[in-house]
């Protein structure tokens, strides 16, 4: 289908002759209604004449078309508008089109430029009036399109044509600022910077050349991103024979700070090869992209995330007995007042416990000694770094005392604005048996705007039934003990730099009075049944104030969310808990005498994902949900997360959107795994119905054939 400029109004300036007359020509074909704008000066500015504008008109009007002229200068934009509005009531395109050249060698610094103002005022600031008298019309009306006119002059520069480069490139600066504010009404504006022969062109192009470049070869570019099917917005475009798309280009450069040394002009000399080296060059969009230079590699984050990502980090070890144990639960809140909690506080205790939420410190090392400071192109201010959000997920209870490995890897850096999140996988082991996995997020304040993706794949996803009240004084003097002696909690004055009235209490400690709080609540206090936590920290805890959770059960999950009791301020929010269920259902503890076979199945699969999870999670990369039924109505369901951390399995739902879910009998369900039911024929008479990806289904052989065997 043909484009149709049926009903629009469209204002050339220039457009007397060369472009600016192809272009009105153009348009009226197409049935717009032209605004013919020509001063009738010469190519030097000069002069005035109605004749080139009513010429033009006249050719539209003699095909049929719609045109009137007008013979203002652009400096009067108002004028130009009005003529639109008054012939045709509104005003939809504009199009500047106008060209005067005034050559100027810059030889002598005494050069008066006087007489070259002439270039700025119809150049530059004669489009910025006609563009600001259109500006609301078109606001209104929820549509708009404006096509600037630079020159490869402005783009490239041109030996004697300072001037008329600088007004040419400052429409450039104009057209991006004016395609971000009108984005949102439907106004987008483009840039283009044409070569084609006009009286303007054959003063300093030879003849044959002059004739090769003909105005015609431009006019299907500018029509095209003034249709109101063209979403293009903010591009520059070079238009000769063919056209073609302009954007900016710069290299991944070099961080000459390095940490505790000042900067000197001779590292910008030694490494200056590196410097404008464009391999693996970035294409910034935006400002925001742009600025990195300034805030991402001042801030310690180095724009190129490759350079960072998939880092590993030293790996650590922590030796620990009892005592460690009882000074965590102390410092997260646990008293001899409670004879629930004497089992985490003594080491005599039968059950003596280790409080689940413990297995973030032996993790936290990779944080704190060193770790992250260790990373090449990571120069980190960390009286800037916060921690952003907590993941902790156990494979089997901890122990009381012993030795534990943790390995570290940046699993991504993203980008939020106003500073740098870094995603941390830490895996912890005793031994060769991996015990638990952490993920910390880790937000940089002003290392943002790197042009760098703003969520990612690999970040842990992230109601009131009972509430748990306790009062923080000497917490965080507690708290540190237990190996977080970051001085921001207890020194005044380093908790002054980073803009405290008095050292805060440690995030992870909130998080460890969260997670005893739905322990006690929803699992009598049974470390066992503890299987995951994530939280997202917000807003930091004041000496003196009152820590309050709030919770409500919704199946396995128990969702919670905490507060300062004295302000209703939320410190952790996007948070929950999984529990494995009260009868057993954790993946060890399964009963064989069960009311389902499948139970059976899924224990065996949990066992599976323990010993070779890592690689599963390489190959599968889903989250597959399943329901079981028994006599037509749901009687388990189960998730198996083949996609976070080294994969696992639990019963319940899956907190966010699984991939695919499938739902099948218990009876079925053993048929499939036992080979008697071919899993097509179960999906196309019934028996098996799955929602989601149905193509991801077919990974599921490689768990349900090869490990579930019984």
């Amino acid at each position: 289908m043909s484009l149709s400029f049926e009903g629009r109004v469209v204002l050339v300036t220039g457009a007397g002759g060369g472009l600016g007359r192809e272009y009105a020509l153009a348009f009226a074909e197409r049935g717009a209604s032209v605004i013919v704008n020509d001063l009738g000066a010469d190519t030097k500015g000069g002069g005035k004449s109605s004749a080139a504008a009513d010429k033009v008109v006249e050719e539209i009007r003699a095909k049929g078309g719609k045109a009137v002229a007008n013979y203002d200068s652009v400096e009067d934009g108002e004028k130009l508008i009005q003529t639109a509005l008054d012939a045709f009531g509104r005003i939809g395109v504009y199009k500047p089109s106008m060209e005067i050249l005034r050559p100027l060698v810059l030889i002598p610094v005494t050069t008066d430029l006087r007489n070259d103002h002439k270039m700025i005022r119809v150049h530059l600031r004669g489009s910025f009036l006609v563009t600001r008298a259109a500006w609301n019309h078109m606001k209104n009306q929820k549509f708009g399109r404006i096509i600037m006119t630079a020159s490869a002059a402005g783009i490239y520069g041109n030996f004697g044509q300072a001037n008329y480069s600088a007004a040419k490139l400052g429409l450039l600066g104009l057209a991006n600022t004016l395609a971000i504010e009108g984005r949102k009404y439907n106004i987008h504006c483009n840039t283009i910077a044409p070569v084609a022969g006009s009286r303007l062109t054959e003063t300093v192009m030879p003849p044959d050349l002059v004739a090769s470049l003909k105005p015609e070869y431009v006019a299907p570019l500018v029509l095209w991103l003034c249709h109101e099917q063209c979403q293009e917005n903010g591009g520059l475009f070079e238009v000769l024979k063919l056209s073609l798309y302009l954007r900016w280009e710069r290299t991944q450069g070099y961080i000459v700070r390095q940490k505790n040394q000042s900067m000197k002009p001779e590292s910008i000399r030694d490494h200056w090869e590196k410097i404008c080296d464009f391999t693996d060059a970035t294409k910034p969009a935006n400002i925001q992209a742009a600025a990195a230079a300034s805030a991402g590699l001042g801030s310690g984050i180095d724009p190129v995330s490759k350079i960072i990502l998939g880092q590993k980090l030293p790996p650590t070890t922590f030796s620990f007995n009892h005592t460690q144990c009882i000074l965590y639960a102390l410092g997260v809140g646990m008293s001899t007042k409670d004879p629930d909690h004497l089992r985490f506080l003594y080491e005599g205790h039968p059950d003596f416990s280790c409080l689940p939420t413990f297995g973030v410190i032996p993790s936290q090392a990779a944080m704190m000694d060193g770790g992250l400071s260790s990373v090449p192109g990571l120069n980190i201010d960390f009286t800037q770094v916060l921690h952003g959000e907590q993941y902790l997920e156990l494979y089997k209870p901890l122990p009381t005392s012993g030795k534990l490995t943790s390995e570290a890897t940046i699993a991504d850096v993203l980008d939020k604005g106003s500073g740098a999140v870094i995603l941390l996988d830490v895996n912890t082991y005793s031994g060769n048996e991996l015990v638990c996995y952490n993920q910390f997020s880790v937000f940089v304040v002003g290392a943002g705007g790197f042009g760098g993706k703003r969520s990612s794949e690999k970040a842990k996803v992230s109601f009131l039934s009972k509430q748990f009240l306790f009062p923080l004084w000497s917490q965080a003097a507690l708290y540190r003990l237990s190996g977080d002696w970051n001085p921001l909690h207890i020194d005044p004055s380093f908790a002054a730099m980073g803009g405290f009235k008095a050292p805060i209490l440690h995030g992870l400690c909130s998080f460890g009075f969260a997670a005893r709080h739905v322990l006690k609540q929803f699992a009598d206090n049974d470390p066992s049944r503890f299987k995951a936590i994530k939280v997202r920290f917000v807003k930091p805890v004041m000496p003196g104030q009152s820590l309050q959770t709030e919770m409500w059960k919704e199946g396995n999950r128990v969702h919670i969310q905490c507060k300062v009791k004295e302000t209703d301020a939320v410190v952790l929010a996007g948070a929950y808990v999984d529990l494995h269920g009260a009868s057993g259902a954790s993946p060890e503890n399964l009963s064989q005498g069960g009311g389902l076979q499948s139970e059976l199945v899924f224990a065996e699969i949990g066992r599976r994902i323990k010993d070779v999870g890592s690689e599963l999670v390489k190959k599968v990369n889903a989250v597959f949900g399943w329901e079981i039924t028994k006599d037509g109505k749901k009687a388990a369901q189960w998730t198996i997360d083949l996609k976070s951390g080294s994969g696992s399995l639990h019963k319940g739902p899956y907190g966010g959107k699984a991939d695919v879910t499938m739902t099948v009998s218990d009876e079925d369900f053993m048929e499939v795994v036992q080979g008697k039911l071919n899993p097509q024929k179960a999906f196309f008479s019934g028996k098996l119905k799955v929602r989601g990806n149905i193509m991801l289904s077919q990974k599921l052989e490689v768990i349900l054939k090869d490990y579930a065997k019984l």
